[in-house]
């Protein structure tokens, strides 16, 4: 350790925990425990119970079971061959982390992870993401060169755009950044076929449902996270962007779907918002 470190101390920093240090300063917008505490604040403002977020949760797991059951993520995964000290390599080729029993009796024995600084938390292991490990490509290719290389696109990238809100509350930062971008693209609701809403928390979730306008029994709900999300397929933090988009193309051509919408949440306060079109 001494080698590169000639006098004081050597600090290793956590980036995802420095990185929310430095985007929402202290002294601006006072203590914020985590990531769990504003999923906990949103299901506070938007009135979200520990009911609601667990059936939430249990659809997303049933989603990610059927897409596997039906061969949905066949064409986009690249299985990866772990080596063993004896034997053959393992095959991984599955995801781990969607459960096939998950109903609201197994997730409803789960103890609330805030329940010691908040009494009324409601956010778990089971209605939460899972920060898992994963890798995620895809090429984005300039118009021109596609038609020189030959190249057959799978969807175009429409537009996108971006929004800021309070880092206390970071999940709902794909409300604004949606209106936005359709104040940008001219698009509305009414165009979007296909919507994928990463689940970093069940409670974040259905608080952009509703800030978005989707009401209990809202059809549009039904097009969201159609092959499951973060709670059931994981939150891999970096490759969670084009893990969703990867997914989402192959859904789009599948369903014949003009317009996708890509959204996520980003910690430190922000929303991203993309619109893509399918284009064979």
């Amino acid at each position: 350790a001494r080698h590169g470190a000639r006098m004081g101390d050597m600090v290793l920093w956590d980036r995802l925990t420095r990185g929310r240090l430095l985007s929402q300063p202290i002294e601006r917008f006072g203590v914020i425990t985590g990531m769990i505490e504003t999923a906990e604040n949103l299901a506070k403002d938007y009135d979200i119970s520990r009911e609601a977020s667990d059936e939430f949760a249990v659809r997303s797991h049933q989603n990610a079971t059927r897409a596997w059951e039906e061969g949905r993520f066949d064409n986009q995964l690249v299985p990866v061959e772990i080596p063993q000290r004896r034997g053959d390599p393992l095959l991984f080729a599955k995801d781990e982390g969607y459960r096939e029993d998950a109903s609201m009796a197994t997730l409803g024995k789960l103890r609330a992870i805030d329940l010691k600084r908040d009494p009324d938390a409601i956010v778990t292991a089971g209605n939460a993401s899972q920060q898992n490990d994963a890798a995620a490509a895809c090429l984005v290719v300039a118009e021109d060169k596609v038609e020189e290389l030959g190249l057959e696109p799978i969807l175009w990238f429409h537009s996108w755009s971006a929004a800021g809100c309070d880092p206390s509350r970071m999940g709902i930062g794909p409300v604004p950044a949606v209106e936005r971008l359709f104040a940008k693209n001219g698009l509305g609701w009414d165009d979007i076929g296909l919507i994928e809403l990463n689940e970093a928390f069940a409670p974040q979730a259905l608080a952009v449902l509703k800030g978005w306008g989707f009401a209990e029994g809202d059809s549009r709900r039904e097009i969201v996270n159609v092959n499951g999300s973060g709670i059931s397929l994981g939150h891999p933090i970096g490759a969670t962007g084009i893990r969703i988009l990867a997914d989402m193309a192959h859904e789009m051509q599948r369903r014949e779907v003009r317009y996708g919408l890509e959204t996520m949440c980003i910690g430190g306060g922000q929303g991203m918002a993309a619109v893509f079109e399918r284009a064979v």
